[in-house]
């Protein structure tokens, strides 16, 4: 009975691949009373292995908090395998705005002993006296009261890049710290003011809004679904967008974009971006935003110090990393001083966005998509050519193609001439058996994929 993983990222990528499924990237959470967490984690994995579903879940005593990649095929599975519980019965699954086939490359269930770290002591207070839920409509009409006040709950990395207009976004590194911040500064406001706060999809949101009336803010409200839920209504109702920028997501995307307005700036040179990447160097991996230019200029690294660190031997970048523990260091962007235009703000600023068809290099973050077509028959040595079997869809001169195996590892190549029974072809189709002139050896069974846009 497997529990765990057993492929590496790379082995788990290289199968989605060859799958060619579409993939959803969605979330969900749950507040419920769980005996046994471990129990319920290990029926979790055994039940989503057999579905290739893939992400990060944290379950506790108090619930679940999800966030997963599954094939699209599947989606209506994974469901049921939620409704088997009945605190899960009716679940809403918030499906993400853009997805990538990429976005989780292994199935990580953990059990914590919160499923969101808020500092809480759950016993002092009612955790069940949650805000008055607001659905996409409501909340922008809420938004245009003059007595609202409207908080992000969620941390400076992530409102940076997008949020509501008016927020309030305290520049914080953890959730647990904007509670007792955000207290300090409405408490003259806790009868006069609605107090109207969102998150990504809902689960902080959850907490902080029983925490605040528990400290006696009498007109508390929340965003239900958070961004991902009220970017969904207001396409599907066509109301206007009162979130500018885009969303941070916490898996390989780092980001799916609401509007075209770019709020922030490269944190090397200042110029209007909001592509977040994470550090080159892995022994540093700090997240932060760098324009094109500046991620060619500094080898997608956020110093000087992390270039030559890059220039070293892998086995030399290994020991530095041995025993380091980065933690929440990744995401303290604001704490770095290697960026120099961070910009650090407690509430919300007045900005002139620039929209992203105006800005000449704003890097897309970007995964190569790739079909396979085939495997390697024969190597011939003496000549340096391949033969291949086409198997699954034609191909032409001029196409990308990539080249996988145990051995051989990765090439790619641009295909530039061909042959199929011995004579040159502008395109092969399915059975045909192709051969190219390689610098390299490839090996039986090796898989021909073709890079698609």
């Amino acid at each position: 009975m497997q529990l765990y993983n057993t492929l590496s990222a790379e082995e788990r990528a290289l199968l989605i691949e060859q799958a060619g499924q579409n993939r959803l990237t969605l979330s969900f959470y749950a507040y419920a009373k769980i005996q046994d967490p471990q129990q319920f984690r290990d029926d979790l994995f055994l039940a989503w292995s057999p579905l290739n579903a893939l992400g990060r879940i944290y379950v506790a005593n108090e619930g679940i908090n999800a966030q997963m990649s599954v094939p699209a095929e599947d989606f209506e599975a994974l469901r049921q395998t939620l409704e088997a519980y009945d605190f899960m019965k009716g679940i809403r699954l918030n499906v993400a705005v853009e997805h990538d086939d990429m976005s989780f490359l292994k199935l990580t269930v953990k059990v914590r002993r919160k499923i969101v770290a808020d500092g809480l002591k759950d016993s002092s207070f009612d955790a069940t006296n949650i805000g008055i839920h607001l659905k996409a409509k409501a909340f922008n009409d809420m938004l245009s009261n003059p007595n609202t006040v409207v908080i992000d709950m969620r941390n400076h990395y992530e409102s940076e890049i997008g949020h509501f207009e008016g927020a309030i976004t305290p520049d914080v590194d953890t959730f647990r710290e904007s509670l007792p911040i955000i207290e300090a500064q409405l408490a003259e406001h806790k009868a006069d003011k609605n107090l109207l706060m969102y998150c990504t999809g809902g689960i902080r949101c959850e907490k902080a809004s029983a925490f605040f009336k528990h400290k006696g803010f009498q007109n508390v409200y929340q965003l239900e679904g958070g961004i991902i839920e009220y970017t969904r209504q207001i396409k599907e109702e066509g109301l206007q967008s009162k979130f500018i920028g885009k969303n941070f997501v916490f898996d390989h995307r780092l980001g799916e974009r609401i509007t075209d307005d770019i709020i922030a700036q490269c944190h090397q040179c200042g110029a209007p971006c909001d592509t977040h990447v994470n550090c080159a160097n892995e022994a540093c991996h700090l997240l932060f935003i760098q324009c094109d230019s500046c991620a060619e200029k500094m080898h997608h690294c956020c110093s000087d110090e992390c270039v030559a660190v890059i220039q070293l031997p892998e086995e030399e970048q290994r020991a530095l990393r041995r025993g380091v523990q980065k933690g929440n260091l990744i995401f303290k962007k604001g704490k770095s001083a290697a960026l120099k235009f961070k910009n650090e703000r407690n509430v919300f600023e007045e900005i002139v966005p620039v929209k992203v068809s105006a800005v000449t290099k704003i890097r897309k973050k970007r995964i190569e998509k790739r079909k396979p077509i085939g495997k390697v028959e024969h190597y011939f040595t003496k000549a340096g050519v391949g033969q291949f079997s086409i198997d699954s869809d034609g191909i032409k001169v001029g196409d990308t193609l990539v080249i996988v195996g145990p051995t051989t590892g990765e090439q790619k190549v641009i295909l530039e001439r061909m042959m199929v029974n011995g004579q040159a072809v502008q395109e092969s189709a399915i059975g045909d058996k192709m051969t190219m002139s390689l610098d390299f050896r490839v090996r039986k069974s090796d898989l021909l994929f073709k890079l698609i846009e």
